[in-house]
């Protein structure tokens, strides 16, 4: 039986890196695409709840969502693929990078936890610098769909695969480094501008500095090696909860 593969974004169900990784995965199982119809960067885990949202066909197993991420993999899993739920959760290929404290605002990152979350192994991927022909794409595309043979039946619970892919090196995608989370620090974050009729307005942004110590996502993304964080969704401290097991508050 082939592989259910759930394909999600939160660039949009046009972005031209859902689409070349839509073209592999098809060759190693039977994909479902449901992604957000516009972009929906950087709404981190959030669910719709508020609204009603809707679903549209585009045919060939394609589908888009007036909503975020999460929302897209949720209809997924209760809705369209109820009877024939996804097996594996896959979620890119972002325009832009997801490292260190970024994978808590990512969309991306998010459709692959609510995989996670509904019981099934999960990838999320993104693109550090995509060349406008799309050929880094393609290469991406390539090393997740030989991955996939690697991990279906070895990824344990709770857990999924974040990825950040370098500037493409000459002959594609061929070196890579298991790495933890980095940390970034942003400088000059807030842009403060004043509007013609005299208003303050403020701008989140800036451009971050990232620690690239060599067995971090960023360290291995600045040496041009292709990252794989393996994450966890329980955020539990083991150490300090058995530490906090022996205090006495009252």
């Amino acid at each position: 039986m082939p592989l259910r593969i759930l394909l999600s974004n939160d660039d949009g169900v046009y972005a031209p890196g859902l689409k070349a990784l839509a073209r592999e995965l098809r060759r190693v199982g039977e994909l479902t695409v449901v992604a957000p119809n516009s972009d929906q960067s950087a709404v981190s885990h959030s669910l719709t709840l508020n609204r009603p949202l809707r679903i549209k066909n585009h045919g060939d197993g394609v589908y888009s969502v007036d909503g975020t991420p999460t929302d897209c993999v949720t209809l997924a899993f209760h809705k369209l693929l109820r009877r024939r739920p996804p097996q594996l959760v896959v979620s890119g290929l972002n325009h832009g990078a997801n490292m260190g404290e970024d994978v808590t605002y990512s969309g991306t990152v998010a459709a692959a936890i609510e995989g996670t979350i509904m019981g099934v192994p999960a990838i999320a991927a993104s693109m550090t610098a995509p060349d406008i022909e799309g050929r880094s794409f393609l290469s991406a595309a390539r090393l997740i769909r030989r991955l996939i043979t690697k991990i279906h039946g070895q990824m344990p619970p709770n857990t999924f695969l974040n990825i950040n892919f370098p500037k493409m090196p000459p002959g594609g995608y061929k070196q890579y480094q298991i790495t933890r989370l980095g940390k970034r620090v942003y400088k000059d974050i807030i842009s403060t501008n004043t509007d013609p009729r005299g208003k303050s307005y403020f701008w989140i942004g800036g451009e971050p500095t990232w620690e690239r110590t060599i067995e971090t996502d960023a360290g291995a993304v600045a040496r041009n090696y292709v990252s794989i964080t393996p994450l966890n969704i329980d955020m539990t401290d083991e150490a300090l909860l058995a530490k906090m097991r022996t205090w006495r508050v009252v």
